[in-house]
């Protein structure tokens, strides 16, 4: 990997981060939560920087106990840059344990806790959307229309010819051209007819066709309809808010149905990739996306360059929906199980035991934290495979 793609892919998985721990921040500060740190990064502080009543710090290599032990930075939040480029922090007051102050974490309202803690996700799906808004209304979306017909295919049996768009598959909207990709991913064609729904022109048709086994790029062979789709297709306002959004929803429908499968045992640990596996993918489709732009003499031309903006931005609405997403499953340890909790005491009435609530936290942290330690440890391998 490349040291200049494998930076910038540090630095997109950070914007990512940085931005749903904002969530976090700017809902704690609108309900007068104290925010003792905000970070990005894990490990050891490299920089830190805090207001004081003598003025503002740019301090280097502190500890936790040095602001242990300067309580004149109390009153303000430490904004922080740490060691470990994955991860990030926005710490409460009171957020782990009970304190008597009225800008503690815990004397806030239900609702409000709630709101700050669901923020974090919420703001990976803003952030999904404004970036899908920036690659729809430069480059277009990709539209689910048929390009070549292989002649007397099944496609072609069926009546579909090159430009329909195709609407549905099985009963099952299609909007985007990678909905098609992923349809066939969830549902492996077979034998077995399948009702195709098009826009032809105007006229709207549902047709039956039958998969084929036929031979793939890889030489092996599969059941195959026998066409090409996907067309770029630029669009005004209204069509780039709205294709932006059916964006985020491809994204994170296809996250929960991953999920969904790897709850079932069909993806397995191998398919699942941690920061080092993240940044490799990122590297290689900026690689791949530079690579494809060069001229004759290796030089990068405005067509590489727009690869790369293209190949990041559609790698940072896949990942940063993904985090949102992930972060919702109600597991302890995540935004998710904290949720779950605070849910459980509004229907209760009253706050879960404290000392109970910290037990499953920390358990839960410990497991993710070794499940964490596992996927490095297997994108390791896989660099070295």
């Amino acid at each position: 990997m490349n040291i200049g793609n494998v930076l910038l892919a540090l630095i997109v998985f950070s914007l990512i981060i940085i931005f749903h721990e904002f969530g976090h921040f700017i809902v704690a500060k609108y309900n007068k939560v104290g925010v003792i740190e905000f970070s990005l990064g894990m490990g050891p502080r490299l920089i830190s920087w805090g207001k004081t009543p003598g003025g503002r710090r740019l301090l280097f290599f502190k500890s936790s106990k040095y602001f242990e032990e300067h309580p004149e930075f109390d009153e303000n939040t430490v904004y922080s840059w740490k060691l470990l480029p994955f991860g990030g922090s926005c710490m409460m007051l009171g957020e782990e344990e009970e304190v008597d102050d009225d800008k503690a974490f815990g004397k806030k309202s239900v609702l409000a806790r709630m709101a700050i803690i669901f923020a974090g996700p919420f703001f990976n799906f803003i952030l999904a959307f404004l970036l899908s808004l920036i690659l729809v209304g430069c480059y277009g979306y990709s539209a689910p229309v048929v390009g070549e017909v292989a002649e007397n295919g099944p496609l072609a049996k069926a009546g579909v010819k090159s430009g329909d768009r195709i609407t549905a598959i099985n009963g099952k909207k299609i909007v985007l051209s990678g909905e098609i990709s992923y349809y066939k991913v969830f549902h492996p064609f077979t034998g077995e007819a399948i009702e195709i729904s098009v826009d032809s022109n105007g006229e709207k048709k549902t047709v039956t066709a039958t998969p084929e086994l036929a031979q793939n790029e890889s030489g092996g062979q599969e059941y195959m309809l026998g066409f090409s789709y996907g067309k770029n297709v630029r669009t005004g306002i209204w069509g780039t808010a709205k294709y932006s959004a059916y964006t985020v929803k491809y994204y994170i429908s296809t996250t929960l149905q991953s999920l969904w499968w790897m709850v079932r045992g069909k993806v397995g640990m191998k398919d699942i990739s941690g920061p080092v596996g993240i940044v490799k993918v990122v590297s290689e489709n900026v690689e791949a996306g530079a690579k494809a732009g060069k001229d004759e003499q290796g030089h990068l031309t405005k067509e590489s360059v727009a690869n790369v903006i293209f190949s990041l931005l559609t790698i940072s609405i896949l990942l940063t929906a993904n985090l949102g997403v992930m972060n919702l499953i109600p597991i302890p340890a995540l935004d998710g199980g904290r949720l779950l909790f605070l849910f459980i005491e509004w229907v209760r009435k009253k706050p879960l035991p404290t000392k109970a609530e910290a037990y499953v936290n920390m358990a839960g942290f410990m497991l993710l934290m070794a499940f964490m330690v596992f996927i490095l440890f297997s994108d390791v391998l896989k660099l070295f495979k």
